[in-house]
């Protein structure tokens, strides 16, 4: 689905310079490359501070685990989503309330959200899933009215922009109190391992982040809050730093690579192909289609009897996962969510995805579909 070895050999020498200089120095943990990293992170997003930590679902995580929420409180997130966003709520023993998303965007429905805060809620917790930010200035209305926090999951947006209604611009998971972010490898911007951000412009929550991060220390064996361990290396920090200035490069190659996409599969009878919300650009972290009277199963066969490879993001929602069965939700709860979980296929989506190899998938995609029909 990704071709990192190819991207790496445009940036090879900033790689491997930025890699040997840690191992000359010897500063593999909070060495100057990851000082270096977050400082231009900031520059790049326009967020006051920034936290590297070890991977996207520790941010979720210490984001949280900074909010003083206690057991029982209850936080919103999509039911269409990485388990990551629901799993950290449950660790911490809140209350993961899941609700419905948008067929077009796939993101969280407002509509949705507004009936499901009640007394206990404290947080939500917006996926902008795919590469496309969520409703955030209806979702922040929202939080305003009720006095409720707001997290973002951004894991799949770097880079996106939100415009609001008065013009305003701002990055992805630089909207609500807190944001976070992934820089797993196959990610718009990712390392050569685990790595992850927080972002947010509140002092005070920086400050108790960091904390939360290195064992709830900010003073060295004197320990203030109960923390974890959770640190982005050196290594990885110089590599994510490399690939720093060339992102907006990599966004334009995605949205090239989803503007073919949409020319060859627009109108087809079988296929949607993804809505772009009127408030976000996308990124294209993932290229997904809505499939109509299809048999996703044996298209998937096809296409890999072709070698290009097609995934489901994501098979089946929170609410019907083993680990979070609820009473309060049954099969049929949150219909949307359910039928995008047996409809999408996310088509291969990579900075170096060329012409020849667009055509390549998309003439096989469209001959396949003819005798896939459900």
């Amino acid at each position: 689905m990704v071709d990192l070895q190819t991207q790496y050999q445009h940036i090879k020498d900033d790689i491997d310079r930025g890699i040997q200089a840690v191992i000359d120095s010897a500063s593999f943990i909070k060495g100057p490359a990851v000082s270096t990293f977050q400082t231009n992170l900031e520059q790049y997003t326009g967020a006051k501070h920034v936290i590297p930590v070890g991977n996207g679902t520790d941010a979720l995580q210490i984001a949280l685990m900074a909010l003083g929420l206690q057991p029982g409180d209850e936080v919103i997130t999509p039911t269409f989503t990485f388990i990551a966003t629901a799993e950290v709520v449950a660790l911490l023993g809140l209350k993961p309330v899941v609700v419905d998303v948008d067929w077009d965007t796939m993101n969280i429905s407002v509509d949705a959200l507004r009936k499901a805060i009640t007394p206990k809620t404290k947080a939500i917790v917006p996926v902008h899933l795919f590469g496309q930010c969520a409703d955030m200035e209806a979702i922040m209305d929202i939080a305003h009215e009720h006095g409720l926090y707001v997290v973002e999951d951004a894991c799949q947006a770097i880079g996106a922009v939100y415009t609001f209604s008065d013009g305003t611009q701002c990055q992805a998971a630089t909207i609500g109190d807190i944001g976070c972010t992934s820089f797993f490898p196959s990610k718009n911007l990712g390392c050569y391992g685990d790595g992850g951000a927080i972002f947010t412009n509140d002092d005070a929550l920086a400050a108790k982040m960091r904390a939360i991060a290195n064992h709830g220390m900010v003073v060295r064996y004197y320990h203030d809050t109960v923390g974890v361990n959770s640190r982005l290396d050196s290594i990885q920090a110089a590599v994510l730093d490399a690939k720093l200035p060339h992102l907006n490069e990599y966004i334009d190659a995605r949205q090239r690579a989803a503007a073919y996409y949409d020319q060859a599969f627009e109108n087809h009878p079988h296929i949607l192909i993804p809505a772009r919300s009127e408030h976000s650009t996308h990124v294209f972290h993932q290229y997904t289609l809505r499939l109509i009277d299809v048999n996703r199963d044996a298209l998937r066969a096809a296409l890999a009897e072709a070698e290009v490879p097609a995934m489901i993001y994501y098979p089946v929602p929170l609410h019907m996962q083993k680990a979070y069965k609820d009473e309060r939700y049954q099969e049929g709860a949150f219909p949307v969510a359910e039928r995008l979980a047996a409809c999408v296929l996310s088509l291969p989506m990579h900075t170096e995805l060329d012409e020849e190899q667009l055509a390549y998938i998309t003439q096989h995609v469209l001959t396949a579909i003819q005798d896939c029909k459900a």
